[in-house]
């Protein structure tokens, strides 16, 4: 795959899947935004191994602060960028709210308040809308470009009840086939690609080992994912290689889920 001369913003880039997703693309050459919230370290840093990763291919990247709840610094953000580099060909919407994956720590559903899901639809659907809104103007000028949307197999498998966040990437996957249909016609496609349980992250830390070797000995492929393993779906459908796929959904949990 070639991103050559192609302007990827992904959201929440700063570790984990998101970091895992940048260098990916800078390694194909392409010029990745790194959004980040709170932690500048750890953006510079993920710029740094883009950097390196692209070294043979021309790849580059540029780290940016934005809160993607926050329209108007979303707005700004790419403003910011459609500035310095003439547009956005790439969005990857990765950014969700604070989770932690411990099934014996979690919330049962009557112990779940609405807050709690409305958190996480902020962070799943919100943040989504306001970056799509913003880069949607100079996709459509242009009658092209490609949206990936990170949800979760927990939608079609809720393995573990994580009431809240589940739900939250269930309406994400509604949001995404409803846009495909919307810009299908404006030459725009709108995917997603959901994992299943992806160590080592932020939320997963909590995972206990005795949990991950449940999950692997029901796993065909025998293991959890690491970020690395979903860069590469990312970026099929972020590539011509899929140029007639849009409102799909790319199930990345190593067999847990067949469809």
């Amino acid at each position: 795959m070639n991103f050559q001369g192609q302007v990827i913003l992904v959201t929440g880039a700063s570790r984990g899947i998101g970091a895992a997703i940048t260098q990916a693309f800078a390694a194909e050459g392409g010029f990745v935004v790194v959004n980040y919230l709170r932690n500048e370290a750890a953006a510079d840093a993920v710029v740094a191994q883009c950097k390196a990763a692209g070294a043979a291919t021309g790849g580059d990247a540029w780290a940016i602060r934005a809160d993607v709840n926050d329209a108007a610094q979303v707005q700004a953000l790419v403003a910011q960028v459609q500035a310095e580099l003439g547009r956005i060909d790439v969005l990857v919407n990765n950014a969700f709210a604070p989770y932690r994956f411990d099934p014996e720590q979690r919330k049962r559903f009557w112990e779940t308040g609405w807050d709690d899901y409305q958190t996480q639809f902020d962070g799943a659907v919100r943040a989504t809308y306001n970056v799509c809104q913003a880069v949607l103007p100079g996709m459509r000028q242009r009658a092209q470009g490609c949206i990936v949307n990170l949800a979760s197999d927990l939608v079609e498998r809720p393995v573990v009840p994580y009431h809240d966040y589940a739900t939250a990437k269930s309406a994400l996957v509604g949001f995404s086939r409803n846009l495909a249909a919307e810009l299908g016609p404006l030459g725009i496609r709108v995917n997603c690609v959901a994992p299943g349980l992806v160590y080592p992250t932020d939320a997963s830390r909590a995972t206990k080992e005795d949990v991950k070797e449940a999950i692997v000995a029901q796993t065909p492929l025998r293991r959890i994912a690491r970020p690395e393993d979903v860069a590469g779906p990312v970026l099929f459908l972020a590539s011509d290689w899929s140029r007639f796929m849009t409102g799909q959904v790319l199930v990345v949990d190593g067999g847990l889920v067949m469809k």
